[in-house]
């Protein structure tokens, strides 16, 4: 099984992305880095930049699928509520690359990659490095947390794949 994904992790300030193909269970990154917005630009145009930006890397890399991480919040509502508008303006510019979307929460990317679903963000990035064999984890956090979801998304579709395959 082939599968070209695109990972995400959302954010309005910070925007990771990272793409990843998928060859039975070995991974390798083709494209990974982060999309940002300066703070005093205005929400409207920070969305349009993240939408545009995400719009071209959708057309240069061709992914199948995206693995969008989903929000998980306890204090902030007002940063959840921006971090909730950027999520949506990825999720639509994948719509409208022809993606397929898939959600994970943060214990579920966690879960895939260190196999303990409340593993430190440190434990997460060494696996995705180790994982995509690259020389070091790759900066922003933002940018691993995006390569963690694709890797997490190919782990759940080749084990949907296996289940099919066995009948099940």
């Amino acid at each position: 099984m082939n599968l070209k994904i695109l990972g995400i992790d959302p954010g309005y300030a910070i925007l990771g992305y990272g793409v990843v193909e998928q060859k039975g269970n070995h991974f390798q990154a083709l494209d990974y880095g982060a999309v940002t917005t300066p703070k005093d630009m205005p929400m409207p145009q920070r969305l349009e930049r993240l939408y545009e930006s995400l719009r071209e890397i959708i057309e240069e890399q061709r992914p199948e699928v995206a693995s969008i991480e989903k929000l998980y919040f306890s204090t902030n509502a007002k940063t959840a509520i921006n971090v909730g508008q950027a999520r949506g303006v990825a999720i639509l510019a994948c719509m409208k690359g022809g993606l397929e979307i898939a959600e994970y929460t943060p214990l579920q990317i966690k879960q895939a990659l260190v196999g303990y679903g409340k593993a430190e963000k440190k434990q997460v990035q060494f696996m995705v490095k180790a994982m995509l064999n690259l020389a070091e984890v790759p900066k922003p956090d933002d940018t691993a947390d995006a390569l963690a979801a694709a890797i997490c998304h190919g782990h759940s579709a080749g084990a949907g794949e296996r289940l099919k395959r066995a009948g099940l």
